[in-house]
């Protein structure tokens, strides 16, 4: 059985492949600031995308997607803000939150992934964060 950390590694390589598969290129993993931690940023198309990974063991375990509380949301939008002030060069017409949903048996076999496009807003109000 995988440690917390291993198992969060573990997840963050499953959306890595799926986000791939599907056409998205990852620039940066596990990105960290004085703000916070982004899982992966990746670029599709001209999007520029702050994901963010939930893996969780165990069929009796809250959806792991339902762990991207508010308060989750405004810590990587001040993330995502860090990383594109260090990165001002990075072309990027439009600017995106998704979420990777990883479900785990308690054997750490993989029984559902799933990939919520534009998850939340990049701002809610403008300067407000």
């Amino acid at each position: 059985m995988r440690t917390p950390r291993s198992l969060g590694r573990f997840g963050e390589s499953v959306a890595s492949r799926l986000l791939g598969q599907k056409g998205y290129h990852v620039i940066a993993r596990n990105w960290t600031c004085d703000g916070g931690e982004v899982d992966l940023v990746a670029m599709h198309g001209t999007s520029l995308v702050f994901v963010e990974v939930k893996t969780r063991r165990g069929a009796g375990s809250l959806a792991p997607e339902m762990a991207v509380d508010l308060e989750k949301q405004r810590r990587l939008r001040r993330v995502g803000r860090a990383f594109r002030a260090s990165h001002p060069l990075l072309p990027h017409d439009t600017v995106r939150f998704d979420v990777v949903a990883v479900s785990l048996t308690r054997r750490d076999c993989i029984t559902d992934v799933r990939h919520f496009t534009d998850a939340f807003p990049p701002d809610t109000t403008a300067g407000s964060e």
